[in-house]
């Protein structure tokens, strides 16, 4: 019994150690800065909505910040994600 709870107790210690963590400090900020982009990217993609709604503005609604730019900061922040999530961290 002794040696169980010993055991667990080591087990514990191991878990909370930050080598055995899945991701590094490097990864985290990686993906930290996708996340920044992916907010920008959807800021880019708001708005051009109208006061009146009778009125159809298509200049603002269809404008090259939204068609273009937007989705495009868009894929970069999901790929910087991603790359965030599968790069190998430098410890392991």
């Amino acid at each position: 019994m002794a040696k169980l709870q010993a055991q667990s107790k080591t087990e514990k210690k191991e878990s909370n150690d930050p080598a055995n963590l899945a991701f590094g400090r490097e990864n985290y900020l990686i993906i930290l800065a996708g996340c920044v982009l992916l907010i920008v990217g959807y800021l880019l993609m708001s708005g051009g909505g109208s006061d009146d709604p009778t009125k159809f503005n298509g200049a603002e609604l269809f404008s090259t910040r939204r068609i273009t730019v937007a989705p495009i900061v868009l894929l970069i922040g999901f790929g910087v994600v991603l790359w965030g999530i599968m790069k190998k961290p430098r410890n392991a």
